[in-house]
């Protein structure tokens, strides 16, 4: 080893502690893409926020007794993206192809929420056996909004459309329109709003959430930061009042967390709308997921 190895490295890598990409269990990748947004912008300087709280932040999580430290994880870098959606998405799919190939899980850092089309598809051309967990304040439901029928909107429309998966849950729903409700319930799509989880608790939300993913072969999770209460998690690109606390969050995630998740994404942290708190809480989170689903794979 010489001494570029020894004393050089890239600052900015996520938590902190990179290997090689062949010995990596699992793949971060940012996507700084936010060209659909439609309220505030900004989720592009996302991933290198989320980036900077990571290496700020302990590492060992009490919920799981896995420390990240020992994990074998690799930051790939961020995405070229184009200002062409569906360009950028077709990027992701093969960047995120090629990383499933390997059997490694890729980490997503957004970036807008649109980009976990992108991923799926990447992830697999057979979703028969897979549920989706959206946790988001949104539905992302519409047919279509200011003229498009692919954005942070509508994607979700367009994953049940295209994939075909075998469910999609969404959590911590509190900002629908009708169309959305009337689309959701035709779809068989099951959503848990934020106030049916206060009202149940974490522990009681989280068995609920736990059934429905009962005989399920794949999980794929996505968390839109948005799902935090504004007071949480202000630097969103699309704020909801009413949301989630942190540790609620955190607790439902850690109770379905393991080893069928095949890959997840961290979304819409637009971090110049605050002084490093919500891009904080997002690498909390992706944290915490991560040593979930290492301690389901060490059992």
């Amino acid at each position: 080893m010489g001494y570029r190895e020894l004393f050089v490295s890239q600052p900015n890598v996520f938590s902190g502690f990179q290997k090689a990409f062949e010995k990596a269990d699992y793949v971060v990748l940012g996507v700084p893409f936010d060209v659909t947004s439609t309220f505030r912008t900004g989720a592009r300087f996302g991933p290198n926020a989320v980036r900077a709280a990571s290496i700020n932040i302990e590492t060992y999580s009490f919920r799981s007794g896995v420390d990240v430290e020992d994990l074998r994880i690799h930051d790939l870098g961020d995405l070229h993206v184009s200002t062409d959606t569906e360009q950028t998405l077709e990027r992701l799919a093969k960047v995120i192809r090629e990383i499933r190939e390997t059997g490694k899980i890729p980490t997503v850092v957004g970036g807008e929420h649109t980009i976990t089309l992108g991923v799926l598809k990447g992830l697999s051309d057979d979703f028969s056996q897979t549920i989706i967990v959206s946790f988001d304040a949104h539905l992302d439901l519409r047919d279509e909004f200011m003229g498009l029928k692919l954005s942070h909107t509508t994607f979700m429309r367009r994953v049940n459309e295209q994939l075909k998966p075998a469910a999609i849950l969404e959590v911590g729903t509190r900002a629908v329109c009708k169309e959305e409700l009337e689309y959701s319930k035709k779809a068989g799509i099951t959503f848990f709003t934020t106030h049916q989880i206060k009202k149940m608790g974490s522990e009681k939300a989280a068995k609920q959430l736990l059934k429905k993913l009962e005989g399920c072969k794949n999980v794929y999770l996505s968390i839109d930061m948005d799902v935090l209460d504004p007071s949480y998690a202000p630097a969103v690109q699309n704020p909801e009042p009413d949301g989630l606390d942190i540790s609620t969050l955190l607790d439902v995630l850690g109770s379905f967390c393991d080893k069928r998740v095949i890959g997840f994404d961290v979304v819409e942290v637009a971090p110049n709308y605050d002084q490093g708190v919500t891009a904080t809480q997002a690498a909390k989170v992706i944290f915490e997921v991560l040593c979930s689903i290492e301690k389901s794979r060490q059992r």
